[in-house]
């Protein structure tokens, strides 16, 4: 079985690990500036430094038809830079999931593969896809809906240690974002996590920083840049999330319930 997932973020890459490991073969396609901020669990990062690897599963940048193949053949995750479905249209998989976490439909259509799956809000199952995976934190996370949509976005991130919002690191101001304290650092409430346009980029909680973009990158006003996590220490934060293996899951087992399981050892 052979699986593209559009997006290459920290949700997308915990579903593709949770393919890769029950034997699926799967493709990658981003952005050619990602804008993934848990960097160090995102494949997304290939597209950046040519290759990088999450919890033991390596990915690599792939330019072209063969070199996705040469990656595939060699039990690498290729990433492609595609903005639109060029790669996907031309690899002709089995199955497409759309992880591009963008809270609505960004041309995902039924008709890309024998089996389309829309993560999270702003797809239909029926309509524009197979089936819909459930991405809000609670007791439907990671559940396969065959019918309908999944639970409209709040826009207030899934509370964690009594924090929703709080957690969120957003640029102050229009620029490049610069002097950003690395992921894993231990931060308290007020401290300074990065410098947008000569203005500071304050937490306003205590905890761990899980993730932040990379310095260089053009933001904007109230842009996600960064993620505070209030556990802390406790958080192991190179390792794929809770939330990701539960969307992961959802993902392949509505693959299975599509697609004979014969599929994935072609």
């Amino acid at each position: 079985m052979f699986v593209f997932i559009r997006g290459a973020g920290d949700l997308a890459t915990g579903i593709s690990v949770r393919l890769y490991r029950a034997g699926i073969s799967v493709c990658h396609s981003d952005l050619a500036i990602p804008t993934a901020v848990r960097r160090n669990v995102a494949f997304s990062e290939a597209i950046r430094l040519g290759e990088c690897s999450v919890e033991g599963v390596p990915a690599v940048r792939a330019e072209s038809l063969e070199e996705v193949r040469e990656a595939i053949s060699q039990k690498k995750v290729p990433v492609v830079v595609d903005e639109g479905k060029s790669f996907l249209q031309s690899l002709h998989p089995d199955g497409v999931v759309d992880a591009i976490i963008a809270k609505r439909n960004l041309g995902t259509c039924m008709e890309d593969a024998r089996v389309v799956i829309g993560v999270g809000p702003g797809f239909t199952a029926g309509v524009d896809c197979h089936a819909v995976v459930e991405t809000k934190r609670g007791h439907d996370l990671g559940r396969v809906l065959l019918q309908g949509s999944a639970i409209p976005n709040s826009g207030v991130p899934g509370i964690i240690g009594g924090y929703g919002k709080e957690r969120v690191l957003r640029a102050p101001a229009e620029g490049i974002l610069e002097q950003t304290v690395p992921i894993g650092t231990l931060v308290e409430a007020g401290d300074i996590c990065g410098v947008v346009n000569g203005v500071p980029m304050r937490t306003e909680i205590s905890g761990i920083v899980r993730g932040m973009l990379q310095e260089g990158i053009s933001v904007f006003p109230g842009m996600k840049t960064g993620d505070v996590d209030p556990r802390g220490a406790a958080v192991e934060y190179r390792n794929i999330s809770d939330k990701a293996r539960a969307i992961g899951g959802g993902v392949l087992e509505a693959l299975l319930h599509f697609l004979p399981w014969e599929l994935c050892r072609e």
